[in-house]
């Protein structure tokens, strides 16, 4: 992947599009009623990595470009989504670009901001998505099924197993269960991959709280809590507001904000942190006088395939990778240094790339 994409998905007046704004300060509208984001919104956030400030002093480097994640803001989805209510195909069509998703729910009260359901229940909130998005996948698979049908009166091998991965599928979803629950292994995913499942996405929520509920946990983000660990998914705490505030200051300035609020980190830094951790992401970095760069690859990528991310000629003529570690190569300040220590490595195509490896690809043109 270039980039991550993660899309950003709930009931109307969530706080999506305030997390949005915030987040990416693309300016997407946010209002107090159900659709004022028609269209899906993409803003392009760049990954905080203090690393690239160090290298890029290190090296004089000209140019740094961090990794980034792009995040979709999709507009509300409404019980009936999977049927059309409120537009509600055309943002489910949205969905299925995605890479994961990130499921807002609402764990604040507020009697000036108003709610579909008339009352603040995060459960409700997340089964009406989650149902919505399960009703869609059904139709998928039915469909699927019916076409998988015919290439079975062919004795297809191929055929024969993807029907019975999509049997398994729909009785899951039948059951109001994500098809991420049944934990597919790599080749029953692969034997499905044309249905694009929504409900196979990567999911983490976002329990929009209060500002003074950021550093106690209230009822509502307990009940999100308990939910998320019987599906092994994360929670991440942010107050919409204040990344609205935070997103209006400069560095040292939003630093001071934090620390004044007790935290350590922005909700932005956490949401990307743990989208990368749910999509088992890890950076890599270059480092030289035109560009110090980091570069999202999956975690447990060898060599070979790192070099592909940055040109298909150098994974072509790769011969070996020059790798150094990045605390070593800071702690002593030059590569040269790191390389009179022998600390700078030539590693081979099988190499299993990790996290902050500061490389150099050499390659046959």
């Amino acid at each position: 992947m270039s980039s991550l994409e993660v899309g950003i998905v709930g009931l109307p007046n969530v706080g999506k599009s305030t997390l949005f704004n915030a987040i990416t300060k693309a300016g997407a509208e946010a209002a107090n009623y159900p659709f004022c984001t028609i269209e899906p919104n993409v803003g392009v956030v760049a990954v905080p990595d203090p690393r690239l400030d160090v290298l890029t002093k290190l090296y004089s480097s000209k140019k740094t470009t961090p990794a980034s994640v792009r995040f979709v803001d999709i507009a509300g989805l409404v019980k009936g989504a999977s049927k059309g209510e409120g537009l509600g195909n055309k943002f489910l069509e949205h969905i299925r670009q995605v890479d994961a998703i990130a499921h807002v729910v609402r764990c604040f009260e507020d009697e000036n901001i108003t709610h579909v359901a008339d009352t603040i229940d995060p459960l409700r909130d997340i089964d009406t998505i989650q149902t919505e998005l399960c009703l869609a996948d059904l139709d998928i698979v039915e469909k699927r099924l019916a076409k998988v049908a015919k290439l079975l009166k062919s004795g297809s091998k191929e055929a024969k197993f993807e029907a019975e991965i999509l049997e398994r599928v729909k009785d899951s979803l039948d059951n109001a269960k994500p098809a991420r629950s049944l934990n597919l292994n790599d080749d029953e995913l692969y034997a499905i991959r044309d249905a694009n499942l929504l409900t196979l996405k990567p999911t983490l929520y976002i329990a929009n709280v209060a500002e003074e509920e950021l550093t106690k946990e209230n009822a509502h983000v307990k009940k999100v809590r308990e939910l998320a660990a019987t599906e092994g998914a994360q929670v991440v705490v942010i107050c919409a507001k204040v990344e609205s505030e935070i997103a209006e200051l400069d560095a040292d300035e939003a630093k001071e904000f934090l620390i004044d609020l007790g935290l350590n980190s922005s909700g932005l830094d956490r949401l990307i942190h743990a989208a990368f951790d749910l999509l088992g992401l890890m950076t890599f970095l270059t480092a030289g006088p035109d560009e110090c760069r980091a570069w999202t690859i999956k975690k447990g990528t060898v060599a070979v395939k790192a070099a592909g991310k940055i040109h298909s000629d150098i994974e072509r003529g790769f011969i070996r990778a020059e790798i150094v570690n990045y605390d070593d190569l800071i702690r002593l300040g030059s590569i040269n240094a790191a390389r009179d220590k022998g600390l700078v490595r030539l590693e081979g195509k099988d190499y299993v790339m990790q996290d902050g490896d500061v490389t150099y690809f050499r390659f046959n043109v």
